[in-house]
């Protein structure tokens, strides 16, 4: 999980220096993050079958062998064109990693309790990474250049190799799944048409010829993704499980969590970096109350669920998620630092209360056995969110100057802050009637 978010993190605030570096613009410093992004969240399912088949900790390994050797790639990338590839390769390791993970974790902590509290820790390990990749992706900047921030994942890779073989038991499903390639072929280009379009829309034109054959390609490859799976016996993703409010309330939460988060990093980084003039270590430095924020209420939310269930600190995500966002919505060139500040803090803080309680009740939304299956789902919406925050984000600033930036990104600002409306009604409906924490059974057949 440090491994991910650390290259997540650290990647954002070196996308000016890689943009000085490759001559590259706002839009292709998209790509190089949602290349990422996009395959991660279009493979995250069949890795997660694929560790029930084939044995968790041999996927998780070889996930990290995977990410290791693209984060190479990425190192000597001598393009735009061949990072964003080796980016997309990047996802492939790391689809094997988050989903897996977490279902490692379910498998020996079967207590509900237990395991509520042990995924506040799982998930205040991101807010770590928060804190160490922007100030540590600063420092490498400041020393040596953008190439540094990806050899700096070989001794995370070599620690958690390591780390894996001498501590993490072997465990997969007693029954497998078949992959569902029809399935995943639909999801991914469903997932890479509606950010592409986003992507590329301010360039081609929003009503132009290239558009509207996105849209009605993202439309027929959604339909055809539900027909396809409402009728195969054992889908990539189970539909009939979004007919339960708990766990598709924990999916569109998930979604509108990472949309806030990743706006806010990248509209940081541009306004910190490009409107203002900070270096990238100063950039870095001033997310760290978000990062503190993120670590620090993460495991206090595992407690909270695993004591109440998730609807209290879910809706304490929302009401700070919301309160970070409306303090930036009349951001000039020159708002106080202080506010800035500020407003991180309040967004790392919602971060921080959200994860837990979204992770426990989408695992909870599925039999122990399924656990990699609930992990991937939900970090499928995660990764969504994330390519659909930062499309979203390049949306509004892509075509601004510096002196602009500001302005353009304040209706940003505003999409954080309805995000966080969203949590707070998406904890009405978090918890079921009869259990707080414990696991909700399977839907019928």
């Amino acid at each position: 999980m440090f491994l991910v978010g650390l290259d997540t993190t650290i990647v954002n605030v070196g996308l000016p220096a890689i943009g000085r570096g490759l001559e590259v613009d706002t839009r292709g410093l998209e790509w190089i993050v949602d290349a990422y992004t996009l395959v991660l969240a279009s493979l995250l399912i069949s890795s997660g079958a694929l560790a029930d088949r084939f044995g968790r900790r041999r996927v998780f390994q070889c996930g990290l062998a995977v990410f290791g050797a693209a984060s190479l790639l990425c190192a000597l990338a001598p393009s735009a064109g061949v990072l964003i590839a080796a980016r997309a390769l990047q996802g492939v390791g790391a689809s094997m990693l988050s989903p897996v993970a977490l279902a490692i974790v379910v498998n020996v902590m079967p207590d509900p309790k237990e395991r509520a509290r042990a995924i506040g820790i799982w998930a205040s390990v991101f807010g770590l990474s928060m804190a160490a990749g922007p100030v540590t992706g600063g420092a490498l900047l400041a020393a040596l250049d953008w190439r540094a921030l990806f050899w700096i994942n070989a001794p995370v890779i070599a620690a958690a190799l390591l780390l894996s073989v001498v501590f993490v038991p072997e465990s997969r499903a007693r029954r497998a799944r078949r992959l569902d390639l029809p399935g995943q072929a639909l999801l991914t280009m469903v997932l890479a048409v509606v950010v592409g379009v986003l992507i590329e829309g301010p360039r081609v034109g929003w009503t132009s010829p290239v558009a509207l054959t996105g849209y009605a390609w993202a439309a027929v490859a959604t339909a055809g993704f539900v027909w396809i799976e409402s009728r195969r016996p054992e889908p990539l993703m189970d539909l009939r499980l979004f007919g339960r409010p708990v766990f598709s309330g924990a999916v569109v939460g998930a979604v509108a969590l990472f949309i806030a988060l990743n706006m806010t990093l990248l509209l940081n980084t541009l306004y910190l970096q490009h409107t203002r003039g900070w270096t990238p270590l100063a950039a870095g430095v001033a997310t760290l109350p978000l990062a503190v924020g993120a670590t620090v209420c993460a495991p206090w939310s595992g407690r909270m669920v695993a004591r109440t269930g998730p609807r209290l600190p879910l809706l304490l995500a929302g009401g700070f998620i919301t309160a970070g966002g409306l303090c930036l919505v009349r951001l000039t060139p020159h708002t106080n630092v202080l506010l800035l500040l500020a407003a991180y803090a309040l967004i790392g803080i919602g971060f921080g209360f959200a994860n837990a309680p979204i992770t426990n009740t989408a695992v909870n939304g599925l039999p122990p056995t399924r656990a990699a299956v609930a992990g991937a789902i939900t970090s499928t919406a995660r990764q969504l969110g994330s390519a659909l925050g930062i499309a979203l984000a390049g949306v509004l600033v892509a075509a601004t100057g510096p002196t602009e930036l500001a302005h353009a990104s304040r209706p940003g600002w505003i999409l954080v802050a309805t995000c966080g409306v969203l949590l707070c009604l998406v904890a009405h409906v978090s918890q079921p009637k009869d259990a707080t924490t414990g696991p909700a059974s399977p839907p019928a057949r």
